[in-house]
């Protein structure tokens, strides 16, 4: 008895690799969109507004059956927009990210998606207009943290023709402040689309 339940388990082991591998693709694949960006501000009395801008970059698919594995290499315009009494501030803050995503296919290309976001700062600038006066400050050196950790979560639908539609929200965990500012986290909603252009398998 205990022979044929091992036996009974190897060939569904084997049926199952058999289904997966035949199943199996691998793609290469450029992606680009919109941004709306936000600061998570701790504390403070400023009216923080959303930022628009874009992102774009490279991912490659690794996709076994129901379930696929996306890296990216992001490059993302992220900052915010506040205010504090009469004065307006920009934040253009500029990262190269690099998502680890896990898909779950359901019906027709549609997946949900879920996966760590690491992220590293490029640019930092304040663009501030104080009385009137207009002013840009490079404000890398007095950031006490100059990487994001965040977990994208979201939902895409991959296309005939190698196409891919995403939606995600990057919900920052890390913390940065500048000098000693109140703690500050990022968010923001990505709209992208994308293209398959080396696909190989099913």
């Amino acid at each position: 008895m205990k022979k044929i339940v091992i036996l009974i388990c190897l060939v569904g082991a084997f049926g199952f690799s058999q289904n997966a591998q035949a199943q199996a693709q691998f793609a290469l694949g450029l992606k680009g969109g919109l941004n709306i960006a936000k600061f998570d501000i701790s504390q403070g009395t400023s009216n923080i507004d959303n930022r628009t801008g874009y992102h774009g970059g490279a991912f490659a698919l690794f996709k076994f059956a129901k379930f696929g594995i996306q890296p990216e290499v992001i490059f993302s315009k992220q900052g915010s927009d506040f205010k504090v009494s009469t004065d307006s501030y920009e934040a253009n803050f500029d990262y190269i990210n690099i998502p680890i995503i896990l898909k779950l296919y359901l019906v027709a290309g549609l997946n949900i998606q879920a996966g760590p976001q690491f992220g590293f700062l490029t640019t930092s600038e304040i663009k501030s207009t104080v009385s009137g006066i207009k002013s840009t400050e490079d404000v890398k050196d007095q950031l006490n943290k100059k990487s994001d950790t965040s977990i994208a979560l979201g939902a895409g639908w991959d296309l005939p023709f190698g196409l891919t539609l995403d939606a995600r929200y990057n919900l920052g965990l890390s913390e940065f402040k500048l000098d000693n500012g109140p703690d500050i986290k990022n968010k923001v909603i990505q709209i992208s689309l994308g293209y398959k252009f080396i696909k190989l398998g099913k």
